[in-house]
Formats: structure tokens, C-alpha cells, sequence
């Protein structure tokens, strides 16, 4: 992330809580947030506190979290915890399965 854009397989972790990610997609996106700080890599050291009220439902482990549309972004929780991913004020939601094919 040294030119600040967020590039396919970055792992990053949030400031606030355990919440840690790996990076699915990123179009036009150039910072995430959890808990509202900006994740940080995975080997930076943690600012501590707790989560921002409103940005504290958490995150569930091995659940895909993302947005389409203009600035794409979609991230693969690796650890759980208990702030809100987020791409400024904008909440991430869980994404939906998608459907296998049928096999008749």
C-alpha cells in the first residue's frame, strides 16, 4: 500500500479490534476501515481503544464483505472481531452466496 491503492491479496488488520482481511478485489478503492479507523498492515502495531459506536457490529470469520459499483471492493475475513468494515462511511454488508450451477 505505499502508493495508496489497495491491490489484490493485501492482508490488513483493524486498529481497533481482531477483525483481519485479505483483500478479494479493489477497484478505485484506496483505503478500508473497521471499527472507523483505517486498517493498517498486518505487521503494524495496533492504536488500541474500541470501536466507534454505530461502527461495532463486527465482522464474521470466512464471510466475504464488499460493495459494487463505482469503487468495487470485496475482502475475505481471515479473523473475527468486533469493528464494522467500512470504506469511509460507507458500511460494508455481507455478500450474498453466489448460486451453484445446476447439475440436470
Amino acid at each position: 500500500m505505499t502508493d495508496g491503492t489497495l491491490r489484490t491479496g493485501t492482508r490488513l488488520r483493524s486498529q481497533v479490534c481482531d477483525t483481519e482481511i485479505i483483500v478479494v478485489r479493489a477497484e478505485g478503492v484506496d483505503r478500508l476501515h473497521c471499527g472507523g479507523r483505517p486498517m493498517v498492515a498486518l505487521d503494524a502495531d495496533r492504536a488500541g481503544g474500541s470501536p466507534e459506536s454505530g461502527l461495532d457490529t463486527g465482522t464474521q470469520l470466512g464471510k466475504r464483505y464488499g460493495r459494487t459499483g463505482d469503487g468495487r471492493v470485496e475482502v475475505l475475513v481471515t479473523r473475527a472481531g468486533a469493528g464494522t468494515l467500512s470504506v469511509g462511511d460507507d458500511v460494508l454488508p455481507v455478500l450474498a452466496a453466489k448460486p451453484l450451477p445446476s447439475s440436470d
